[in-house]
């Protein structure tokens, strides 16, 4: 059982939010903090010119309001919005909060994630606590 599990959560179509929660839910401790982490990559600055000026603000909060919402179905559990490389601002919060799990959840990997890696391969590397891959 664990105390302090970090569940990152994607909202690409392909992905699965509702298998990450229930193991989540499975493997904390009744007094286990859970915190449900999404990762904004940066835009490009000649992107972002092209967006309108609240397009930033606007989605951050829309994905805050999503996962609050998710949170709120998990004892315990808060939602956060970071920036950054996923990969890297995975293992970046976990170093700094020091979670007992990361429950990952992935896709079938293609050919571009074994030249490029995928977050998951990233984070099961180099992560200094357990990580459960759910797919």
């Amino acid at each position: 059982m664990y105390h302090n599990i970090l569940v990152p959560i994607s909202f690409d179509a392909e992905r699965d939010t509702t298998a990450p929660l229930k193991l989540a839910q499975l493997l904390a401790t009744p007094d286990a903090k859970i915190t449900l982490m999404h990762v904004v990559e940066h835009i490009p600055a000649y992107a972002i010119t092209y967006m309108p000026a609240d397009y930033l603000s606007e989605a951050r909060a829309a994905v805050q309001r999503e996962l609050d919402e998710m949170a709120a179905k998990l004892p315990n559990a808060v939602g956060i919005v970071v920036e950054g490389h996923s990969g890297r601002t995975i293992l970046d919060w976990s170093s700094e909060n020091n979670p007992d799990l990361i429950i990952l959840a992935s896709h079938r990997p293609e050919l571009q994630d074994v030249i490029l890696g995928s977050t998951a391969a990233h984070v099961v590397r180099h992560a200094k606590c357990a990580v459960h891959v759910v797919r």
